[in-house]
């Protein structure tokens, strides 16, 4: 594969869609079938036509990710040598949170946990507002007292039932090696992957990995943290309101994901050699985008799939190739909901692909793939590969008919590496 650099920057106009969680298996409720595979795309379809498809493994084998590192590696980035700092770390960048190196950054989820911790539901119905979220973090900033005085906590409300929790100490640099509480995801070298969630689950205690006082320190401090939200939104306002009108309490936060370092990355523009832009909503994305020093466009709010192709088709005179990251198909797929999941690759397909089909100039190739897969049957993320189409008038043409997981098993792109995507579109383009 021949490097970003050596192909003629003017030359390059890509617009490099990743489809959140859009991988599936065959659900009973389709008649077997994907949700890609049941939806009718016909716009995705014409690009599959005239493209040519593939698979893509975005971390590794065996590996169920969650999209920070996931995104990472289909941007090019792979972390081979265990050096990635966490999707705390990334989180806290997306969401301006007060972080210095030594201090520990981690994801949360709101939660709905019964009197013996057991979960309920780990993103608390999913259905929380701004005001929730953040009347329930008021209270916790303003409440929460360690045993230990220098001891502190930051706590951002992010989008629906995610949260970003900062710990600090203010005579040492608290390590990043303790275990999650959230139990459905394990850490390995940095990277959150997702455990397989079948029967109970508990909240769970935080244990020190490394035998230091800071690592101790830190487990000691998400403990007391996680005891005290439960004890403290236990009968909160907010609760009380939400039990009454029928929905679950938001009565507890899982931890997981910890780091403890700002990372330290090659821009994305001196990695490939070309300007790189981006369209995204997500904190993590927002995240990632600040860490690689990428352009950002604003396209409207999280489903307005119109105004992320006008975006995205008129900043290719700004930059050669833009990233826009469409959330949609994940929650669906962590849901169970197949049938709500092809409704929204349906609308996806209608609303985003058919106005960027429209917008674009001819020679823009399009490259269409997705972080990782989160099959209903699972209701969670799995290593299952994910579709790959690279599409336009440069590419030569490999029969494909449709975007499906079947497609790209068949495809001439083989099956990728999630890092070695946008370097081979690049060089397919030159």
């Amino acid at each position: 594969m021949i490097g970003a650099a050596s192909v003629a920057v003017k030359d390059v106009r890509i617009v490099y869609v990743l489809l959140d969680g859009i991988g599936d298996l065959p659900h009973p409720s389709l008649n077997d079938l994907t949700p890609l595979e049941a939806a009718y795309t016909p716009n995705l379809d014409m690009l599959a036509r005239t493209g040519a498809m593939g698979r893509v493994i975005s971390v590794g084998k065996g590996i169920a990710p969650q999209s920070d590192i996931a995104v990472f590696n289909m941007l090019g980035y792979s972390f081979k040598d265990g050096s990635y700092v966490g999707r705390g770390v990334i989180e806290s960048i997306g969401c301006n949170i007060d972080f210095r190196d030594g201090d520990l950054a981690l994801r949360g989820n709101f939660a709905t946990v019964d009197d013996k911790l057991k979960i309920v539901d780990r993103r608390a119905g999913r259905i929380i507002s701004p005001e929730e979220a953040k009347a329930v973090c008021n209270t916790l900033r303003d409440s929460i007292k360690f045993s230990d005085k220098d001891a502190s906590v930051a706590l951002e409300p992010t989008v629906a039932h995610r949260v970003v929790i900062r710990l600090r100490h203010a005579k040492m640099k608290l390590s990043d090696k303790i275990t999650n509480t959230d139990p459905a995801y394990d850490k390995v070298d940095g990277m959150g992957i997702a455990k397989s969630t079948i029967g109970d689950m508990y909240v769970q205690k935080s244990e020190a990995q490394e035998d230091t006082e800071q690592a101790r320190v830190a487990a000691k401090m998400l403990n007391e943290f996680t005891a005290q939200v439960v004890q403290l939104l236990r009968d909160h306002p907010v609760n009380k309101e939400r039990m009454a009108t029928g929905k679950r309490p938001m009565n507890c936060i899982l931890a997981r994901d910890s780091g403890n370092r700002y990372p330290s990355v090659e821009p994305i523009n001196k990695k490939h050699g070309i300007e790189v832009g981006c369209i995204v909503d997500m904190p993590v994305e927002i995240g990632i985008s600040k860490v690689l020093n990428m352009k950002m466009f604003k396209g409207g709010d999280i489903n307005d799939y119109e105004e992320k192709a006008r975006v995205a088709a008129k900043s290719l005179d700004k930059v050669n190739a833009v990233y826009v990251h469409i959330k949609g198909p994940d929650e669906f797929g962590h849901d169970g909901d197949a049938r709500g999941k092809k409704k929204n690759i349906e609308d996806i397909d209608r609303r985003f692909f058919g106005t960027l089909m429209q917008e674009l100039k001819k020679d823009t190739v399009i490259v269409v793939s997705g972080d990782h897969s989160t099959p209903c049957v699972k209701k969670g993320h799995s290593d299952d590969p994910v579709p790959l189409l690279v599409s336009g008038s440069k590419i030569e043409q490999d029969g494909s008919a449709r975007f499906t997981e079947n497609y790209g098993k068949r495809g001439r792109l083989g099956l990728l590496m999630g890092a070695d995507v946008l370097p081979a579109a690049i060089k397919m383009v030159g």
